[in-house]
């Protein structure tokens, strides 16, 4: 079950990426709040439509959680917006990398901390390392990219 979860991640990463290229583009031509406002408008409606038919039932409605849980879903807005605006300027594999660069460092603090009520995971040699290797990813690639645009 974990290498079909680890799978998943990894198409919807891939999938991250695409809808980024398609942002990037489609914001050049129309801007880049609409574009924003396309992805959000068509990502509520069809997850409307997969509520509607496939949610079960839940005992806590989003009327009963933690007022400050409702806040995660304002992180998204951010998100695409940078990245509609940083794929036409530097590329959607700089973008993208820039972007798990800044997961994985974020990711490895809720970790460490234990921060907005997850389980607290250590921080270790081997998840420095993970950091260090991806932050010299991030500068090859931005390079090669700098290289080739010339």
């Amino acid at each position: 079950m974990t290498i079909l979860m680890i799978l998943l991640a990894v198409v919807g990463g891939a999938m991250l990426s695409i809808q980024a290229a398609i942002n990037g583009q489609l914001g050049s031509k129309v801007g880049v709040f609409r574009s924003a406002f396309l992805t959000f408008s068509v990502g509520a409606l069809v997850t409307a439509l997969l509520i509607f038919f496939f949610e079960p039932k839940q005992a806590v409605s989003l009327l009963d959680v933690p007022k400050w849980q409702l806040v995660g879903a304002l992180f998204g807005v951010p998100y695409i917006v940078i990245m509609v605006l940083a794929v036409q300027r530097i590329g959607t594999a700089v973008a993208t990398v820039a972007v798990i660069f800044g997961q994985l460092t974020m990711s490895m603090l809720i970790d460490n901390f234990g921060w907005l009520g997850n389980a607290a995971i250590g921080f270790s040699a081997s998840r420095l390392g993970a950091i260090v290797c991806l932050a010299i990813a991030l500068g090859f690639i931005y390079s090669s990219s700098r290289t080739s645009a010339k």
